[in-house]
């Protein structure tokens, strides 16, 4: 029988136990996965403390892995049994050595993408994507400000908006983060724990504020992000890995230059699946392309998936955290 990390009760990773679990076959449009990567990004954190309520307890967390299909159900055309996929979103699952997914959810993997890679990348990728190309179109000569540099999703937004010409700004906890910030396309890595970030924004753009702020830290950065803003910047507010932002009255927004605030989210951008696999195929050309590299900087086993909880929660990683089957 296959297993499974399973969550009984929300939690700190002790909460994280590896079980046997029963799959099943897959039923009409649905497709039966055989992991062989999975992907750890902060929102399993966010679904295994309860900050995030989770449908159901107990409960398999996990958006993200790459394997092979061992079995179709009626009705599916999207795959076929034998094809390498990858998937990121919902429903939630990926911390198993199988699973049953809607084919729907599912994208065929180039082959010369590997399972690592894509593991690492895509709920990560195609975040990088919506936000860059869609939340809001950086262009050529735009500053931006991206926190947490050095992380996941930060390495691939400070390729990619390197890639488009933009100028980027980043923030990071140490010297040796700001360096892996800046080998990945960051022009300014300012290390927050001793450099106030605001001043050295607004140092570094003369007084002027950069276009798009980009924040997965919530409560810590949020506020002081809104003075790093140009006149009608934007805040994109996408993670709280410090933390729920406080309520916000809107007419601060108007007070510190005219801002517009938004909190997207992954689900909304790919839940149509022309929109999955549009936003899976720039990614995988600008990887294929070499303008953005997949940096998977942390393996653990499957069954030890606690312990990369711990240390991404500790913020003792960087780039991308991969589990292995």
């Amino acid at each position: 029988m296959p297993k499974a990390i399973r969550i009984h009760h929300t939690g700190g990773p002790e909460q994280m136990r590896w079980e046997a679990v029963e799959v099943g076959t897959p039923g009409p449009g649905e497709a039966l996965i055989r992991h062989r990567a999975v992907g750890v990004n902060y929102i399993d954190v966010y679904h295994r403390t309860g900050l995030y309520p989770l449908p159901a307890l107990p409960a398999v967390i996990g958006m993200e892995a790459a394997g092979v299909v061992e079995a179709v159900g009626a009705d599916v055309v999207e795959v076929k049994t034998g094809d390498r996929v990858a998937y990121a979103g919902v429903p939630l699952g990926a911390y198993a050595e199988q699973r049953l997914i809607p084919a729907h959810r599912l994208v065929p993997l180039p082959h010369d993408v590997s399972d690592t890679q894509a593991a690492g990348m895509m709920l990560k990728g195609m975040t990088a994507q919506y936000l860059l190309r869609r939340t809001t179109r950086v262009r050529a000569g735009d500053t931006v400000l991206i926190h947490a540099a050095a992380g996941g999703v930060g390495l691939l937004l400070c390729q990619w908006a390197r890639h488009l010409g933009a100028i980027v700004i980043g923030t990071v906890g140490s010297d040796a983060k700001a360096e892996l910030a800046r080998a990945h396309g960051c022009t300014h890595p300012i290390v927050y724990t001793r450099e106030d970030f605001v001043a050295r924004v607004r140092d570094l753009t003369a007084g002027t504020g950069v276009s798009v702020v980009y924040d997965s830290v919530g409560a810590d950065t949020f506020l002081a992000s809104l003075d790093c803003l140009r006149p009608m910047g934007m805040m994109v507010s996408f993670g709280q890995s410090s933390g729920r932002v406080a309520p916000l009255d809107t007419n601060l927004l108007a007070a510190k230059g005219s801002l517009f605030l938004t909190r997207p989210s992954l689900l909304t951008y790919t839940a149509q699946r022309a929109d999955l696999m549009a936003s899976a195929a720039e990614l995988f050309q600008v990887v294929r392309e070499g303008a953005v590299t997949v940096d998977v900087r942390h393996t653990y086993p499957l069954a030890e998936a606690a312990q990369a909880h711990t240390e991404l929660e500790g913020r003792r990683t960087s780039g991308s955290i991969v589990l292995l089957p």
